[in-house]
């Protein structure tokens, strides 16, 4: 219940999933912001997200009150809720709006990396890396279709009931947080925390699985993205309102649930690395549909498949940092692949818009550059270290070489 609750409000209440189209349509047709300006927002505003490492330092190695994971995911998911609610108050201009949401992401961050290390610590214990990737991107899927729906009609509306709503589902966590995340109290005194912080970096500087699947998942994610050009692409080409973007957005939610379902079964019948060269191959291709993003039935069918295609993808990339992650480092190491997944994600976002704005690189330009980053993963799986990549999930290794290996590069205890 604790991670189910978790990833829906801590994705839910982000300023990029239920506030973006809303956050969007107002830089756009109320601001008039350039594509550029739009997606520097986004990622400027996610900017405490860059350094989510640091937030799993500070709950592994910092016990507040004796707890590592209660007390920051209750203070900052409670903070969160008011800096949304202060929103309602801020002037509707750009530096006042992107001051908010930077400091909104710091809270945001925080909780979020609570989530991923409980979310962690039972797939290490338990085997189920991949199913349990599965339920985080299901969830996360879940929350994209009602993003999609409830952001395209507040998109429509005064930005004030976004941030309310935005706060109302944050604050869902404090409750749960309080019935369920159960803790030993830790007691530790300067020294002992700072040893603990000297452990954390060590394992994390040695665990040499952990950064290849970093370096896969960068590579992945490099190339000049066109999430924001998509969005001007729909109003101004296709001549699409918000209440229908968002049932485009709701499309493709669809098409990432459907794959995230499908992943939680192909993770116990194939291996990972046959999952990594499958997903990445799918998703190489599917990207070469937006070379086609001309109508809104073509924008429908291409939303749909990718949203298939880049989830098998994706989960792939999670699941391999799930058991790259080393044990008893979950909130840094978990922290430090999605931070390289946020930073790519957002940042190669505000590069394919600048590079469309001031250098007129054609749209299907930057198609072709994504596709190709992806395409020279797919062959770099096959270096991934034969422990990490080559059991099913929950499969246990016979063979002794690689459960050394295992070892020695921190997959587990």
């Amino acid at each position: 219940m604790l991670v189910i609750v978790g990833i829906m409000s801590t994705t839910l209440g982000q300023d990029a999933v239920l506030g973006k189209l809303p956050l969007q349509n107002l830089l756009k047709n109320g601001l008039h912001e350039s594509r550029s300006a739009t997606s520097a927002f986004f990622f400027l505003s996610g900017i405490a997200w860059y350094f989510k490492p640091l937030g799993g330092i500070l709950t592994d190695a910092f016990p507040v009150f004796g707890s590592r994971r209660r007390t920051y995911l209750v203070v900052s998911a409670t903070v969160g809720t008011l800096v949304w609610l202060a929103v309602c108050a801020v002037p509707r201009q750009y530096g006042a709006l992107i001051s908010m949401m930077m400091l909104l992401s710091v809270f945001m961050m925080l909780a979020s990396t609570v989530v991923g290390a409980v979310l962690v610590a039972p797939a290490h214990a338990s085997g189920t890396s991949g199913r349990l990737t599965s339920l985080r991107f299901t969830v996360q899927g879940a929350c994209g279709l009602f993003a999609a729906l409830a952001g395209g009609y507040l998109a429509t509306m005064w930005l004030g009931w976004t941030a309310i709503s935005c706060a109302a589902i944050l604050f869902v966590i404090v409750p749960v947080a309080f019935l369920t995340l159960h803790e030993t109290p830790v007691t530790a005194n300067s020294q002992e925390i700072l040893a603990g912080v000297g452990r954390q970096l060590k394992r994390i500087v040695a665990a040499r699985s952990m950064w290849a699947a970093g370096g896969l998942m960068a590579l992945f994610y490099i190339a000049p993205g066109f999430a924001t050009a998509l969005f001007f692409r729909q109003q101004t080409d296709l001549h699409m309102a918000p209440p229908a973007q968002g049932a485009l957005s709701m499309i493709a939610a669809t098409g990432s649930i459907t794959g995230a379902v499908t992943y939680a079964f192909l993770c116990r019948r194939f291996r990972l690395r046959t999952l990594l060269l499958s997903g990445l191959s799918l998703a190489t291709a599917t990207t070469l549909g937006y070379l086609f993003y001309d109508s809104v039935a073509h924008a429908q069918a291409i939303e749909a498949v990718h949203g298939f295609g880049a989830a098998l993808a994706t989960m792939s990339l999670i699941d391999l940092s799930v058991r790259a992650t080393p044990a008893g480092s979950e909130g840094l190491g978990y922290a430090l692949m999605i931070s390289i997944n946020n930073i790519a994600r957002l940042g190669t976002d505000w590069m394919g818009s600048t590079m469309l704005d001031r250098l007129h690189v054609p749209f299907s330009s930057l198609v072709l550059m994504n596709a190709g980053t992806t395409l020279i993963a797919v062959p770099l799986v096959l270096l991934l270290p034969l422990a990490l990549v080559r059991p099913r999930e929950a499969e246990r290794c016979d063979d002794p070489a690689l459960l050394v290996g295992l070892q020695q590069e921190g997959a587990f205890d």
